[in-house]
């Protein structure tokens, strides 16, 4: 899930460049990035992915206070009263597509709109019915512009595979 507003900041996009292991110098090198077809720093094609943490209401995001979940095998902050149901288990996240329709630079302020994409199933080999569901997230700039398209494909099992 998206946020609302998403300022693109010369720091932040150096930051995830170095987060992801990208050393390209234009995404942190004005000098560098005057030199080269965009003309400027530019954020890394994934870069959109990191408005989520701009999301107070972002399931993902730890709330300051508040025990959370976490992710991994021990979840951290939460522990699951016996009996109690905390998932399937059986949903996974099976792309990510980026379209970019222009540069992403230090300065812009996205929005985002996010609707429904397709839906279809297919059968599993041993999780049954496999079903499928994308989201489609519009990042527009304060011109209101498009500058990208995120695609995403989730996909639920009827069944939990057994390990």
């Amino acid at each position: 899930m998206a946020a609302n507003k998403f300022p693109v900041e010369a720091g932040h996009i150096m930051l995830f460049a170095h987060a992801i292991g990208d050393a390209n110098p234009i995404y942190h090198d004005a000098d560098a990035a005057e030199k080269t077809e965009p003309g400027s720093v530019i954020a890394p094609p994934t870069f959109v992915q990191a408005s989520a943490q701009f999301n107070p209401d972002n399931t993902m995001r730890p709330k300051i206070g508040q025990p959370w979940f976490g992710s991994g095998k021990e979840a951290t902050g939460i522990k699951k009263k016996e009996g109690e149901d905390t998932g399937s288990g059986r949903g996974l996240h099976a792309e990510q597509h980026y379209e970019y329709h222009k540069n992403l630079q230090p300065g812009d302020v996205l929005t985002s709109t996010t609707k429904e994409g397709k839906t279809w199933e297919k059968e599993g080999r041993r999780s049954g019915k496999l079903k499928f569901r994308e989201s489609i997230t519009e990042y527009r700039d304060q011109k209101g512009e498009l500058v990208v398209t995120a695609r995403s494909v989730g996909v639920q099992t009827e069944r939990a595979v057994a390990q």
